[in-house]
């Protein structure tokens, strides 16, 4: 192989050694956000099924006044 070629090659792979070093910050970082986003998710289910039951309730206690008039 000719020394330029070799070069070549020697700045190919550093490259995807950069590529590969950039794409797994970026992984990490999307699955940091994951998790984020699952438990946030998680939160806002939670608070429906609440305000859901606070509704119901609600709605109950309202019959029961117009049954009771």
């Amino acid at each position: 192989m000719a020394e330029s070629e070799i070069s070549k090659l020697e700045q190919r792979i550093d490259d995807l050694i950069d590529l590969c070093d950039q794409l797994s910050t970026e992984n990490t970082l999307l699955r940091e956000r994951q998790n984020v986003l699952v438990e946030e998710r998680a939160r806002l289910i939670e608070k429906a099924e609440q305000a859901r039951t606070r509704v119901e309730t609600m709605l109950v206690r309202l019959k029961a006044m117009e049954a009771e008039a």
